[in-house]
């Protein structure tokens, strides 16, 4: 069965094409820096919000027009499989993620649910086999069943913490079946409301405790996908002890998890947590933690994550830059982890939003790339600190200054000039080169 039959295989057609449903930028087989574009991006379907996601809010039912709707329980996680693969197979995107529950129903035991999930599994596989698509990454959702009101690996009750342990003993079974490339941990629950009930340390003593299991069953069943956490700082607790990509990394040092994890980084979680995407990319690169992207953008006049399309094109220049100066982001890729608005229903409309997502991170990429073949960015910061490749700086910057030789240089009454940072003129050249490919 075709659930999108009026529409055909996605095609790059450049700049000048007035064709809505085609590439204007993102051409896979163009070569940047030495590498396609295909590999340097590595996109992948979102399924929960592309096969999921109905439109309902807290004001409004839903409002999705999916063909696949018509069916119930496993017989509609058949028919979003056959339609994840058609849309992967038209968009012509190589990767897809989920959550179990996204691809199978929850059954009302767990043994219940490991059984819908290997019927899916079986027909992923199958498909898999046919398209060549992959599976960047997979999890299990530990945050929508009540049982979880309190967490799943800081949960207060230890056998929701054993039921989480079992869920996700079965997610990395998924993993190595399906050939998973990553395997994501997104603590959607592992935070908590108030202290005056809260155990901060027990709770984050029990969370490292799940995270050395998870890395001892994948070695004993021979998974060997990069692990990653997904930092978010609120919504929906309010106190998310994965805040932000620092608050993540010293968590993973103090419990010796660092070697076993990277973070995969999402732009309107950055936002939430009073960063920039770069800011948390950067973080994460100079501490060797850069894993993988999750692409979208949130609503700056909004509080909340409201997983938007990605079509800022300083933001994905900016990101691209920062994945491109760390050497690119590995096993990773870059899902979209967005959804359509409300108001976007058709299935037309989950093309033109993957197109708009693809094409904004092509752009960004060229752009990128000018910054780091044109040394634009590299020549300013090298001429900031200059003043440390000689001299006192140097003597700094080798170990050889002490308290005493600072104070005696500074004794000298050198004259100090402190230099403008000029960025202004800096982000207007952004804008000229962005706007120049």
């Amino acid at each position: 069965m075709t659930y999108f039959a009026n529409i055909g295989k996605i095609q790059f057609e450049g700049k000048g094409s007035n064709n809505p449903l085609a590439f204007k930028h993102y051409d896979p087989n163009q070569v940047v820096l030495g590498k396609t574009m295909e590999e340097h991006l590595r996109f992948a379907v979102a399924y929960w919000h592309t096969f999921n996601a109905n439109g309902a809010d807290p004001f409004g039912n839903a409002t999705m027009v999916r063909g696949w709707d018509k069916f119930d329980g496993l017989d509609r996680a058949k028919a979003r499989v056959e339609a994840n693969f058609e849309f992967l197979d038209k968009l012509n995107v190589p990767f897809f993620a989920f959550h179990d529950v996204d691809i199978a129903p929850e059954g009302s035991t767990l043994a219940e649910s490991n059984k819908n999930l290997d019927v899916i599994v079986a027909m992923m596989k199958d498909h898999m086999k046919q398209s060549g698509k992959k599976l960047l990454w997979n999890t299990v959702n530990m945050f929508s069943n009540p049982r979880f009101v309190h967490g799943a690996g800081t949960a207060v009750n230890a056998e929701v913490y054993a039921y989480a342990g079992a869920q996700l003993k079965k997610g990395l079974e998924v993993g190595k079946e399906l050939g998973a490339e990553n395997y994501v941990f997104w603590g959607g629950r592992e935070g908590y409301e108030t202290l005056l009930n809260t155990d901060m340390g027990f709770e984050l003593d029990n969370l490292a405790r799940l995270y050395h299991m998870a890395i001892a069953y994948a070695k004993e069943i021979g998974f060997d996908a990069q692990f990653l956490i997904e930092p978010k700082p609120k919504e929906p607790t309010k106190h998310q002890y994965d805040f932000d990509s620092a608050t993540t990394i010293a968590f993973l040092q103090k419990y010796g998890l660092k070697d076993h994890f990277k973070l995969n980084l999402e732009a309107n979680h950055a936002t939430l947590a009073g960063h920039t995407f770069e800011h948390e990319i950067r973080t994460a690169a100079i501490n060797g933690m850069l894993g993988s992207l999750d692409a979208n953008q949130g609503d700056l006049l909004l509080g909340w994550d409201t997983d938007e399309f990605p079509t800022d094109l300083y933001s994905t220049t900016l990101t691209m830059y920062e994945v491109l100066k760390a050497g690119g982001i590995g096993r990773g890729g870059v899902n979209f982890d967005a959804k359509v608005r409300r108001g976007s229903f058709e299935v037309e409309d989950l093309f033109l939003a993957h197109i708009a997502g693809m094409d904004s991170f092509a752009w960004g990429l060229k752009a990128a790339a000018k910054l780091i073949e044109e040394k634009i960015l590299d020549g300013i910061v090298e001429n900031r600190y200059r003043s440390f490749k000689e001299g006192i700086g140097a003597d700094i910057v080798s170990g050889k200054a002490t308290l005493a030789s600072l104070e005696q240089y500074t004794l000298q009454n050198n004259p100090i000039k402190v230099e403008s940072g000029r960025q202004e003129r800096i982000k207007l050249m952004l804008s000229e080169v962005i706007f120049s490919v």
